[in-house]
């Protein structure tokens, strides 16, 4: 997953982080940064205490993030189905923040409902397990009246996202602060690039493009005598009921860098994709290794989306890109290059990568702090629903409404997974899963 930079202090304001990482950016973006007098006042007062449930590389990493913000937090509970990857993450964690991480012994949580216990001892929770469960325990963290950072994706299934829709209105009216792992939406770059394209720059958009063609993390061998469900569990990113396929674990990125462009979502997708290196049955379980989706927008625009994982040798690109009546945008080329061509001209070229794992947690500390509006929870599970739109009309190889979609009763994810129960899919007696073959599968 995402590694986390140990560099940066604890008590660190949003300012000096910015002023750390992002100063040396040619052209003057308007960051908009926090006050930093104003912050540390907030977290520098009541301690906030809080859970992580799921203790894999992302959720390690965005504790850590949350906790370099202010020494006005501390982590109190973890929650996982293992114990030595929870052991792992609070190693890790007690060597990065020694003052700030103080879970006991009773309060390391191991199995299926430990999120529950996790979350009842917290003020905020992390929910950083894979995207399956999260309708689950962030639905769990609301009911029990917790402030949230969950990570994306959502959701895999339409059942899924309606779970995370109705559990965003329950937060509004507990006044839950919500905060999502789609960090660009913290960015200056691509903040001040948005704003510009909202505010006209390029004309009115016709068409769209992004693309996320990179590598692809390493399918697991199975162990001596594991069980299904348990590597299934363990590899879970190979499996689409508890994944999404890639489109939606990772893609989601670029795509809800489009709806946010757009402000709104497709009303359409068609596409194709297949498995073309994936076909190690040890290791590669159900998803694709590539997608090409093409979104229909409610005012005629289209998107043609790209993604691609682990096909050595091909063309890699991870940006978007937006055509319209008056110019061109281009977000994010190279890590580093953002500009608008045209009568509206402007170019940004960072001279490091602005780390928005860092930045998106400074928004949401100071909303619970201050008691401020904060909710990213609908606009996070649109561009969720959205990925999961281009996979349900790639693996079925239909063209899907976006209603028929969000309205679908197909759902992947189970309401309870315990160890006692068979997984979802199983392999055939040549050890092969059931892999989507466009125009056969039912996907929605």
């Amino acid at each position: 997953m995402n590694s986390t930079p140990n560099s940066a202090r604890p008590g660190l304001s949003r300012r000096d982080f910015l002023q750390t990482t992002s100063k040396a950016a040619a052209g003057g973006v308007a960051l908009a940064a926090l006050s930093a007098e104003r912050f540390a006042h907030a977290a520098g007062s009541d301690e906030l205490k809080l859970a992580l449930v799921g203790c894999g590389g992302r959720g390690t990493g965005a504790v850590n993030q949350n906790l370099n913000v202010g020494k006005g937090a501390r982590l109190v509970a973890m929650a996982d189905i293992s114990r030595d990857r929870l052991d792992k993450s609070l190693q890790i964690l007690k060597t990065q923040h020694p003052d700030q991480v103080d879970v006991s012994m009773a309060n390391q949580f191991i199995g299926f409902d430990a999120y529950k216990h996790a979350i009842a001892l917290a003020d905020l929770v992390f929910v950083t397990t894979p995207q399956g469960f999260h309708p689950y325990h962030l639905a769990e963290a609301v009911r029990q009246g917790k402030h949230v950072f969950v990570e994306k994706p959502l959701a895999v299934d339409a059942p899924g996202v309606r779970r995370i829709l109705a559990a965003a209105e329950e937060a509004k009216k507990k006044n839950l602060k919500i905060g999502v792992g789609l960090q660009r939406h913290h960015q200056p770059s691509y903040i001040e690039e948005v704003k510009r394209l909202h505010d006209g720059a390029v004309g009115d958009i016709t068409s769209m493009t992004c693309y996320w063609l990179g590598n692809a993390r390493a399918g697991l061998e199975r162990l001596p005598g594991e069980g299904e469900l348990q590597y299934q569990l363990r590899n879970w990113y190979y499996f689409t009921w508890i994944s999404g396929d890639f489109i939606v674990d990772q893609h989601i990125h670029n795509i809800d860098i489009i709806n946010w462009i757009k402000q709104g979502h497709p009303v359409r997708a068609q596409g194709m994709g297949g498995r073309q290196v994936r076909n190690d049955k040890k290791l590669h379980g159900q998803i694709f290794d590539h997608f090409f989706v093409e979104y229909e927008y409610a005012d005629g625009s289209k998107l043609s989306s790209q993604c691609r994982q682990g096909q050595p040798g091909t063309y890699q690109e991870v940006s978007e890109h937006v055509v319209g009546t008056k110019g061109r945008a281009d977000l994010n080329v190279g890590s580093r290059l953002f500009r608008i061509t045209g009568p509206n001209a402007w170019e940004l070229r960072l001279k490091q990568i602005e780390d928005g794992h860092q930045l998106e947690h400074f928004p949401l500390m100071e909303a619970i702090r201050n008691d401020k509006p904060y909710n990213e929870l609908e606009i996070a599970a649109m561009s969720t629903m959205t990925a999961i739109l281009g996979r349900m009309a790639v693996y079925s190889g239909k063209s899907v409404e976006w209603d028929e979609a969000i309205n679908s009763k197909l759902q992947l994810m189970p309401e309870e997974v315990t160890w006692e129960m068979a997984p979802p899919v199983t392999p055939d007696a040549d050890g092969n899963y059931p892999v989507a073959i466009p125009g056969r599968t039912v996907a929605f």
